[in-house]
């Protein structure tokens, strides 16, 4: 079973339930430490003004153990995007046993929690998390037993106080806390670490580094890792699920309010006022205006990088057509570059096929010594907050499907020091429809294909959404005239690639070139995507990924970031480039046009290989 949960319900807890009830289960099947388990509401103020009152339900859990005078660290940790705080039991159970007091909520707008879906802004998001860690840290005031708060709870005494935040700055109520969670649950932690010093390190699981790229993806012309200035092209099955999930939650928690006019005519009453027209617009236009595209930056971490200096180990999907690696890497590169402590685990799973490969997770039965993932989130947690001497492991492992194993997948992780790793292989288009291996081989002559009207889909292939539930063998097939591709000659040895692909180009579009002055509506769209071809002739585009292309000059050469893969081109089979004029997942340009592209020596597809 490739999926748990219907469509959804795996939008709302892929990200979040995987990981975490894994490694609750683990403690939990140990049977270490006992601890106790409580439901109470929390009194936050949030909004740029910190005039919005919302009330926050969550667990705590607390080890039998802690005590004012054997203080224990915390962990804080919440749902993914239409998911409870009961998500997060598995992750309370296990760190509750292994000696943590831990806090698992329903965040803003989900599972019993009010306010609006604010998609992790600092601005409420952030600002709700920091009240619950003074309440960790034993501020009084915070948590009350009951949902109106006439019963208040005490401030915690139980967990271990630091003497200084990372400012710096000694504060009255700073515990030792780290936060976990994925997809939306790990958006909220560069949210939360961005307004309080106090937070201690981070485990986002599968989450974004900019959402108008998550949503409107531009693979070229990207300035500052996945960031362009020039729109992309909407996602339109992840929108539609999105807003959908999203009203769904909504409309069964909150009645709409007389004040919110526009979301109320789109049935979304409960999301932040720009959400859903923004995303109704995108899928008119094709892509996102630049208003919405600034507020969803604001609640990215691309936004406010600066302001994240504390240990962080990112955690990100090789199967994850909506935050894919690229997101991932753009995160790790701006901390590095700033000198904050990460590393970088890429896992087998994520959005796109929520089923772990054998010893990374196990739902059913997790345990530290036998699965990869769960031991390096332990070890994580117990270095940097409770300060064993356990290693917090590579600073970049990948997954590798290819590898055979048995028991824990450590062997079918490759590892480094850093990333990006390999050597680069360069495959030149040919005028002949030929990947060549040198400039040599290249020939003249030119390929074409015509952009449909209406930015219509020219491909039949998988919904991302259901992705993980298509049977083998069945994947893109474009219309003809709509694509043009190269493939290579039949490989003589496998060729492992781990990283993200890029490719230089050159088209020729006199039709755009004339319309791209109107802006992003006159510019043309394209779908660049690499394939696998087996000696069969079966073919299959690596985890369904596609890189969208908003092309804002025409008339010049441009380079195209190809999302993230770790893939094994094994040997018979040969590598394909294609390059299409629409896909069923994405709204493309609205202008037919056509297109031709040359072979030559300066047209290169460039591969990180490794081995």
């Amino acid at each position: 079973m490739r999926r748990s949960r219907a469509v959804l319900a795996s939008f709302a807890a892929v990200a979040t339930a995987l990981p975490l009830a894994v490694l609750g289960g683990a403690a939990a099947g140990a049977g270490t430490q006992p601890y106790t388990v409580r439901t109470l509401h929390f009194a936050v103020t949030v909004g740029p003004a910190n005039d919005q009152h919302c009330d926050i339900v969550g667990d705590l859990y607390t080890p039998s153990g802690a005590s004012p005078s054997a203080r224990v660290p915390a962990i804080l940790t919440t749902n993914g995007f239409g998911g409870s705080k009961d998500d997060q039991a598995g992750i309370g159970r296990a760190f509750a046993a292994r000696g943590y007091v831990v806090l698992s909520y329903s965040g803003l707008g989900f599972g019993g929690s009010s306010c609006k879906i604010t998609l992790d802004d600092p601005d409420y998001d952030g600002k709700a998390a920091r009240q619950l860690i003074s309440f960790l840290g034993g501020a009084d005031g915070i948590a009350f037993a009951d949902a109106a708060h006439t019963q208040p709870v005490a401030g915690l005494e139980d967990v271990i106080h630091d003497a200084r935040d990372h400012d710096g700055v000694a504060q009255t109520y700073d515990p030792r806390v780290g936060m976990v969670g994925g997809s939306y649950g790990g958006g909220i932690q560069f949210a939360t670490a961005a307004v309080d010093p106090r937070l201690d390190t981070i485990v986002p699981l599968i989450t974004w580094n900019d959402l108008s790229y998550s949503l409107d993806p531009n693979n070229t012309a990207q300035t500052s890792g996945v960031s362009s200035p020039t729109p992309g092209a909407i996602k339109l099955a992840w929108g539609l699920l999105f807003s959908a999930d999203g009203a769904l939650v909504a409309q069964a928690q909150y009645p709409p309010q007389p004040t919110d006019l526009a979301s109320r005519e789109l049935a979304c009453p409960n999301f932040a006022d720009f959400v859903c027209p923004a995303l109704a617009t995108g899928a008119t236009l094709g892509y996102l205006l630049p208003d919405a595209t600034a507020a969803l930056r604001h609640a990215s971490v691309v936004s406010f990088m600066s302001q994240v200096r504390i240990p962080t180990l990112l955690v990100q999907g090789e199967n994850d057509t909506l935050f894919n690696l690229n997101e991932a890497v753009a995160t790790y590169d701006a901390l590095r570059a700033q000198h904050t402590p990460v590393k970088m685990i890429w896992q087998s799973w994520g959005h796109s096929d929520s089923t772990p490969a054998p010893g990374e997770l196990d739902l059913n039965n997790p345990d530290p010594a036998t699965q990869y993932e769960t031991a390096r989130i332990a070890d994580w947690f117990d270095h940097y907050l409770k300060g064993a001497a356990v290693s917090t492991g590579p600073d970049f492992a990948y997954y590798r499907d290819w590898i055979s194993y048995s028991g824990i997948a450590t062997p079918a992780y490759g590892t480094a020091a850093a990333f990006p790793v390999g050597r680069t292989r360069s495959l030149y288009l040919s005028g002949d429809g030929s990947l060549a291996t040198s400039p040599a081989a290249v020939t003249a002559g030119s390929l074409s294909l015509l952009t449909p009207p209406a930015g219509l889909p020219t491909s039949i292939d998988p919904l991302d959404v259901i992705g993980g539930e298509v049977p083998a063998g069945l994947d893109n097939t474009d219309l003809p005239g709509t694509a043009a591709t190269w493939t290579g000659a039949p490989l003589q040895a496998p060729v492992d690639v781990a990283g993200i692909p890029t490719l230089a180009l050159r088209v020729s579009a006199p039709t755009a070139a004339l319309t791209q002055a109107t802006g992003p509506s006159g510019d043309l769209v394209l779908f660049v995507r690499i394939e696998d071809v087996a000696p069969t002739g079966a073919v299959s585009t690596i985890h369904g990924l596609v890189a969208p292309i908003r092309i804002p000059d025409v008339t010049g050469a441009f380079t195209v970031r190809l999302p993230g893969i770790v893939h094994r081109f094994a040997a018979g089979h040969s590598i394909r480039l294609v390059v299409a004029g629409g896909s069923v997942n994405y709204r493309g340009g609205l202008t037919p046009t056509p297109v031709s592209i040359a072979g030559g020596i300066g047209q290169v597809l460039q591969l990180p290989v490794v081995g």
